[in-house]
C-alpha cells in the first residue's frame, strides 16, 4: 500500500476517534450530572466545514423537547415567508338600520397564534367605529379553518391548568388562558383576584390570608374550577405580595372563553348585544365588514423561539398544514409538509418524528445530525438574519437570560433550549473567541437530565475556547 493512501486511511481513523472524544471539560461536567455518554448526543460543527469538530451519537435518535421548535419555525420562514401573516374577518348577514345590525356577526378565524385580548378590544372597536351598536342577531365562531377535534389538555402531563397545554383553534383568543392576579388584603383577611381578560358571569371565591413564608405559593391555593368561575380551598401567603398565575381554561369550551370575553369587551365599549355565541360557518352571502390581521412571521417566530412559546408553535404547525383545495389543516398535513420541506433541502431525516411541532411530546424524536443539518442549511438561507435572531441570546434574554452570566459566553450564543422530564436539549450557534462560529446541538436523554445545564455550560465554553 502506499505511504500516501496508508496515511489518508490512518489520519481519517484518528480524525474520527478524535472526534468521538469528549473534552475534559464535558465529562467532568457529566460526572457531577451523573449522566453517561451513551445518555447523550453532541454535534460541534463550523458553519461553513462540513466536517464536524465534534461529534458524539449524533446519528442515534433523542427526544429535543423544545429544539424541535427550530424544525418548525425554520421550515414556516421559508416556506411561508417572513412577511407572512394571519387575518382574523368579521362578516355580516342580515341589513344593517343605522347603528343596529338585524343579523349576525361572524368571526372568521385563520389560526393567528398571537390574537390576545388587547387585539380582540382594538378588532372591537374598529367594528364599532364602522357603524355597529347593536347586534340582533347571534355570534357565530367560524373555525373552519383548521380541523376541529376534541383536545384532551391533560394528555401529556395530567395538569390541564398548565398554560402550555391549550390545543390549536383557528380562532385562538389569548392563548385561552387567564391570568389570575393576587393581591392580599388585610383589611378582609383575602387576597382579592383579579382576572384577565375580562370575562363575563365569571365568579371568584377569593382566598383567605395566611402568614407563612412564601413558597410554593400556587400549590397552597389548591385551585378549583368550574364552568361558572374559580374558587380555592386552600390559602394565600400574605407575604407573597402581588402574585400572577397564567391558567389555561380547560373547564370551558372556546366557544364559551371567546364569547364571554367578547360580551365584556363588546359592553365595555358601549355595545347591545342580546344573542348566543356559538360555533358557524360563514354563509355565501355574508359581507366582509372588517379585518384584524396579525404581526408578521418573524414576530411570531421570535416568541416562539425566544420564549418557547409551545401554543404557538402548535398553531404553527397547523399553519404549514393549511390546503389550497380549501381543506381544514391539521397538524399531520403540517408535519407532511416539514418532512417534503427537509427532502427539498436535502436533508434525509428517517428519524424524525412530529407530533405537534412544539417538543411538548414524548413521542417527538430527532437525531443530532438532523439537527445540525437544519441549523446548517438555515445559515445559507436568506431567511438567516431572521431564524438567528429568534434564538435566545446567551445571559441576555429568552430561556438563556439566567444562563452563564457573567463569563465570556456571555452575548456570543444564539441557543434555543428545550426541557421536559428526563430531557435537557441546547441548539443553535455560538460565536468561538477565534471568531469562527459553530453550529452546536447537545442532547440529553436520562432520568439526571435535570442537571444537564451545567454540561451545556461546559460545552458552551468549551466551543468558545477551543473553536
Amino acid at each position: 500500500m502506499k505511504k500516501s493512501v496508508l496515511f489518508l486511511l490512518l489520519g481519517g481513523c484518528f480524525a474520527s476517534v478524535w472526534a468521538q472524544r469528549l473534552p475534559t471539560e464535558v465529562q467532568q461536567a457529566m460526572r457531577l450530572a451523573d449522566i453517561p455518554a451513551s445518555a447523550t448526543a453532541i454535534l460541534v460543527q463550523e458553519v461553513n466545514s462540513r466536517s464536524p469538530k465534534l461529534s458524539v451519537n449524533v446519528h442515534k435518535s433523542f427526544n429535543p423537547a423544545s429544539t424541535m421548535k427550530l424544525i418548525t419555525t425554520g421550515a414556516a420562514l421559508d416556506l411561508l415567508g417572513p412577511s407572512y401573516t394571519w387575518k382574523t374577518q368579521a362578516y355580516i348577514t342580515g341589513e344593517m338600520r343605522g347603528d343596529v345590525l338585524r343579523g349576525d356577526l361572524i368571526f372568521k378565524g385563520s389560526g393567528d397564534p398571537k390574537f390576545v385580548s388587547e387585539n380582540l378590544w382594538h378588532f372591537l372597536r374598529q367594528i364599532r367605529a364602522k357603524g355597529i351598536r347593536d347586534i340582533r342577531g347571534d355570534i357565530l365562531l367560524d373555525r373552519g379553518a383548521m380541523a376541529t377535534k376534541s383536545f384532551d389538555a391533560s394528555e401529556f402531563d395530567g395538569a390541564p391548568e398548565k398554560a402550555y397545554n391549550a390545543g390549536p383553534d383557528a380562532l385562538l383568543l389569548n392563548f385561552k388562558a387567564v391570568k389570575l392576579q393576587f393581591s392580599p388584603d388585610g383589611t378582609i383577611g383575602k387576597a382579592r383576584v383579579a382576572v384577565d381578560p375580562p370575562l363575563e358571569d365569571f365568579s371568584i371565591d377569593m382566598p383567605a390570608l395566611s402568614n407563612e413564608e412564601c413558597n410554593g405559593w400556587q400549590k397552597k391555593l389548591e385551585l378549583g374550577v368550574n364552568s361558572s368561575g374559580v374558587g380555592f380551598s386552600g390559602t394565600y401567603d400574605s407575604t407573597c405580595g402581588e402574585q400572577s398565575w397564567f391558567v389555561h381554561a380547560y373547564w370551558i369550551s372556546n366557544d364559551q372563553y371567546f364569547g364571554a370575553a367578547f360580551k365584556q369587551i363588546w359592553r365595555d365599549i358601549g355595545g347591545s348585544f342580546g344573542g348566543e355565541v356559538k360555533s358557524g360557518s360563514s354563509p355565501a352571502s355574508a359581507t366582509l365588514f372588517a379585518e384584524w390581521i396579525s404581526p408578521p412571521l418573524t414576530d411570531i417566530v421570535r416568541d416562539i423561539n425566544k420564549f418557547s412559546n409551545n401554543v404557538m408553535a402548535r398553531q404553527l404547525l397547523v399553519t404549514l398544514g393549511m390546503d389550497p383545495q380549501g381543506q381544514p389543516a391539521t397538524a399531520q398535513r403540517g408535519a407532511r409538509a416539514i418532512q417534503h420541506w427537509l427532502a427539498e433541502k436535502r436533508i434525509a431525516a428517517p428519524e424524525l418524528v412530529i407530533e405537534n411541532g412544539s417538543g411538548l411530546s414524548r413521542t417527538e424524536k430527532i437525531s443530532a445530525a438532523t439537527m445540525g443539518k437544519l441549523l446548517s442549511v438555515m445559515w445559507r438561507s436568506p431567511r438567516m438574519p431572521e431564524f438567528v435572531a429568534s434564538l435566545p441570546i446567551t445571559s441576555h434574554d429568552g430561556s438563556m437570560r439566567k444562563r452563564l452570566n457573567d463569563t465570556e459566553v456571555a452575548g456570543r450564543g444564539h441557543i434555543k433550549t428545550g426541557g421536559l422530564r428526563g430531557v435537557r436539549t441546547i441548539a443553535g450557534y455560538m460565536l468561538a473567541a477565534s471568531g469562527k462560529r459553530y453550529i452546536v446541538v447537545h442532547f440529553i436523554n436520562h432520568p439526571n437530565a435535570g442537571e444537564g445545564n451545567i454540561v451545556h455550560d461546559a460545552l458552551l465554553q468549551w466551543v468558545y475556547e477551543n473553536g
